[in-house]
């Protein structure tokens, strides 16, 4: 050890010395606040950007889901289109030959339809001479639920 200081000088190094100290404790708590803030801030960064990942996801499934249901209704109308106009192709025809069938027997006949958003209902009826033929069908579309 070295020699014995006066007391005056041993005070102002304890002085020296905490107040050392406090600059040092300061500066780290600065140290550890900004490290704080910086965390905080690159959590809500982190945070954010993954709710933007999530979102720009969903959007893009659920544009993907929205063209499907679209796609699939297109198809299942044109297949119903294409259903409706067989039979009312098939129901031309029928009335063409009946018609012509009228005028070389002299029979008449008379008849109506009713044309539904899920089926095709006919009524005919056939008069020749003294016979009567009635026709009552009812063609369902094939529509899905």
């Amino acid at each position: 050890m070295g020699p014995l200081k006066p007391p005056a000088e041993q005070k102002a190094i304890q002085i020296q010395a905490w107040w050392r100290g406090t600059l040092v404790r300061r500066t780290l708590l600065h140290a550890a606040l900004r490290a704080c803030v910086i965390q905080h801030w690159w959590k809500v960064t982190m945070t954010k950007l993954l709710e933007k990942r999530k979102r720009v996801a969903l959007e893009s499934f659920s544009q993907q889901e929205r063209a499907a249901v679209k796609l699939q209704s297109l198809v299942r109308m044109w297949r119903i289109r294409q259903r409706y106009c067989r039979l009312l192709h098939a129901v031309r025809i029928i009335q063409v030959y009946w018609r012509w069938h009228n005028c070389h027997t002299r029979g008449f006949f008379r008849g109506n339809y009713d044309l539904t958003a899920t089926h095709l209902g006919l009524e005919l009826e056939i008069f020749l001479g003294s016979q009567i033929c009635r026709i009552t069908d009812s063609i369902p579309f094939p529509i899905k639920n």
